[in-house]
């Protein structure tokens, strides 16, 4: 019995002295875990943990640090969760993160992750395993980490596939690593719709290359970071479509053309946008009135009128004063008064020597209204035949149906000028529209300033428009303020869903506009577009022949209403010889 107490005492004392060694080492693991969390902190402040994995050491440290805490033991949240940037991912073995949540996984992407390894698993098979889930800021701690003080991190761009970082060394843990992408192919395809993009082969390298206010900030960007454009060259007439689908299924990681926010798509296969413009009808200026018009467009209605009322007070006025009586007065002598007549037009009248004084102020006024009137339409009509005047333009969308020629449009630009339900694009009749299926040969249409349509056009295409045909003598189209579909449309690059990178190119974007980049390709875009043959150096207006001097067909009117008034006067003049005539029998 005394041996069975001397033994139980011993085993006592020996289990006491193992969970002691136990506890201290337990202790040492969080103090160890905990002031590698507060330096995570330092390098990049984070406000939230989430821990995946039933229990492990994370659990307890999280209790000491002053940060929101999320647990999640089955391994997956089950629901969309709004977590921000500032979170901490930390797992208690590589194979505890089973989220599921497409949503939450979207947001986690870039968010850095430290594992707790308690069995002998390979770092580089753990990093290999991440970076196929395109999760990149992997950290790995093991159970030795009292003892070893070191850190895992993965490097997905060397060989091998991570790093072993010492705490006594001030190296930071987790990098940029997609800042020097070691020539990783970075797939695109073009739209090849100038000034975007244009192909063209350079003469030192024999490759080819894209050109234009897209193409250039793609390209600037795989410089940036020192990747490698693999560029598909699509052949179908759908090539915009396409590249959308192809951006979708994961084809291509950046696609070189632009998505605007009218068509209706997941915020997922967009970047920040690029360019805010708007999206207008481009119409073509209206012609001018031809000479022989120009006389029917200074007789305005107002000023007529007002002369003709004129013309009335004077008559009167003379029929009184010329012998201060009533005697003379009516209609006829008011409408057909000869002398009235004569010196509104600026001709001579007879006038009686012995006038009284209301009779001269009379006169007076006739030959001052002669001179006012005179001198005005003949300033009208020197100016008007020198530059003539527009006929009526497009003021609103319901005048559209009103022009003989059509609007011209994308199929894809009406589907989404549907789907959104335009009120502006559901003013326009159908039947004045035509619709074409390839986007190209719509662009073909508008790119030779073809006459036969009226087009759509964004802002920015418009501007290299505005350029080309600041070398015409007359300009052959207008951008229509005042007709726009939409006066504010974000225009987006497609983005590949999940692009681990999406941040680095969102941020190239902004740096471009704030070096004003963007703004030099703009301007610059239709001067490429002749470099490389697409846009003709020469006027396409088709001016008119210039004539010195005018001819017989620009006075023709003034002609016809000459005649006609001539004849209607030999009409009257024989219906008063005929009437004087039957007077004169009876």
């Amino acid at each position: 019995m005394a041996w069975l107490i001397i033994l139980l005492l011993c085993f006592g004392n020996s289990s006491a002295r193992f969970l002691d060694v136990t506890n201290k080492s337990n202790f040492e693991l969080e103090e160890g875990v905990l002031s590698l969390l507060q330096r995570v902190q330092l390098e990049e402040f984070y406000d939230t943990v989430l821990i995946y994995g039933n229990d492990c050491v994370f659990h307890t440290v999280s209790r000491r640090l002053n940060v929101s805490t999320v647990l999640v033991s089955s391994g997956s949240t089950k629901f969309d969760w709004d977590f921000g940037s500032l979170t901490l991912i930390l797992s208690c073995s590589p194979e505890e993160e089973k989220e599921a949540t497409l949503r939450t996984l979207v947001k986690l992407q870039r968010n850095r992750r430290l594992i707790y390894q308690q069995r002998n698993i390979q770092p580089d098979s753990i990093c290999k395993s991440y970076a196929e889930k395109e999760q990149f800021n992997i950290a790995m701690v093991k159970d030795d980490f009292v003892t070893s003080k070191v850190v895992h991190a993965c490097r997905y761009f060397q060989e091998p596939n991570y790093a072993i970082l010492s705490l006594m060394e001030n190296k930071p843990i987790y990098i940029e690593q997609f800042l020097n992408m070691q020539g990783k192919l970075i797939r695109t395809a073009a739209d090849f719709l100038a000034p975007r993009s244009m192909l063209y082969k350079d003469a030192k390298s024999k490759e080819m290359k894209m050109m234009g206010y897209v193409a250039n900030l793609i390209d600037t960007f795989a410089q940036k970071v020192n990747a490698t454009l693999q560029l598909e060259i699509l052949s179908n007439k759908f090539i915009v479509r396409e590249i959308f689908k192809m951006v979708e299924r994961k084809e291509l990681d950046i696609g070189t053309t632009l998505d605007s926010s009218l068509r209706t798509k997941p915020l997922d296969t967009s970047s920040y946008p690029y360019i805010l413009t708007s999206y207008c009808l481009m119409l073509q200026v209206p012609a001018k009135v031809p000479y022989n018009a120009v006389y029917a467009v200074i007789m305005d209605r107002l000023i007529v009128g007002i002369t003709f009322i004129v013309f009335c007070i004077l008559s009167t006025l003379l029929i009184y004063t010329w012998k201060m009586s009533w005697q003379d007065l009516s209609v006829t002598n008011i409408l057909l008064n000869d002398k009235s007549i004569r010196g509104m037009l600026g001709q001579s009248f007879p006038f009686p020597n012995n006038a009284n004084n209301h009779l001269r102020l009379t006169v007076s006024i006739i030959f001052f209204a002669s001179i006012m009137i005179t001198t005005m339409y003949e300033a009208y009509l020197q100016s008007y035949f020198t530059n003539p005047p527009s006929e009526p333009g497009i003021e609103s969308f319901e005048d559209i149906g009103r022009n003989h020629r059509k609007i011209a449009m994308p199929e894809m630009e009406t589907k989404s000028l549907i789907k959104t339900n335009n009120s502006y694009f559901q003013e326009i009749h159908q039947g004045d529209l035509v619709i074409f299926e390839s986007l190209p040969e719509c662009f073909k249409l508008r790119d030779n300033f073809n006459l036969s349509y009226n087009f759509a056009v964004t802002g920015d295409r418009w501007s290299s428009y505005a350029e080309q045909q600041a070398l015409f003598k007359e300009p052959v189209f207008y951008f229509a303020r005042n007709l726009c579909f939409s006066r504010m449309i974000f225009l987006s690059v497609p983005l590949r869903p999940s692009l681990p990178y999406r941040h680095l190119f969102e941020e190239h974007i902004m740096r471009q506009y704030e070096f004003g980049l963007v703004s030099h390709w703009r301007s610059h875009s239709f001067f490429d577009m002749v470099r490389l043959g697409l846009a003709p150096l020469k006027d396409l207006s088709q001016p008119k022949v210039y004539s010195p001097s005018l001819l017989v067909d620009d006075v023709s009117w003034v002609m016809k209403v000459y005649l006609a008034a001539l004849m209607f006067s030999v009409l009257c003049f024989l219906l008063e010889i005929g009437v004087n005539k039957w007077k004169f029998r009876n």
